[in-house]
């Protein structure tokens, strides 16, 4: 059952956690939260978390391993990480930190369709963009300077303020070509050239 089982972050982040020792659902989604790990894995929806414990259960990796019972709270379940949760933790880090993977974003995708846009609506847009990314940027700088945490805790949100800062360099140079005219576009020259190529 492990090796048919589809990683995701959210299983990654469950099993990472119960590394530490066994948790309940709510420890562990208030223990992501607290460590700034809800920026790039969804616990948003307390459903989902428990949907994925019962499928880590199901497939082996984790396991129950206790009641707490408390009278300020409902009986919650205790689970701890298996053997094989922990081999399939480690394959899962590996295949994911060296191997690149195609993921496809929302971003590209939309880029790919710009010719549906005019050059001046596209302007408008990534400038509206390129305020949204500088104020991101803003956020990761302080959420770096402020987290007293080691840097392999925050590992995640210093390549989240990279890629932040490359794709507003990046939105900054288009900007820039679409204003001196060097990057534009004509839909009746795309038009003829889509007949031509059909």
């Amino acid at each position: 059952m492990t090796s048919t089982f589809r990683r995701s972050p959210l299983a990654l982040a469950i099993l990472s956690l119960l590394e530490n020792g066994p948790m309940h659902p709510y420890g562990i989604q208030r223990l992501v939260k607290q460590w700034g790990k809800d920026k790039v894995v969804n616990v948003g929806q307390r459903a989902s978390l428990y949907r994925m414990i019962e499928r880590l259960d199901e497939a082996g990796l984790i396991t129950a391993s206790g009641t707490d019972r408390d009278e300020r709270y409902p009986e919650r379940t205790t689970y701890e990480i298996t053997d094989a949760g922990r081999a399939a933790t480690r394959q899962w880090l590996a295949e994911i930190v060296s191997t690149p993977r195609n993921e496809f974003p929302e971003f590209p995708a939309a880029l790919s369709f710009l010719l549906m846009l005019t050059p001046q609506t596209t302007m408008n847009l990534l400038e509206e963009r390129r305020e949204r990314l500088a104020t991101q940027l803003a956020e990761h700088e302080a959420e770096l300077g402020g987290y007293p945490l080691p840097r392999i805790v925050m590992i995640e949100a210093e390549y989240g303020h990279a890629m932040t800062q490359a794709e507003l360099t990046w939105v900054e140079g288009v900007l820039s070509a679409l204003r001196d005219g060097s990057f534009t576009w004509d839909h009746e020259e795309l038009a003829r050239l889509a007949a031509a190529q059909g």
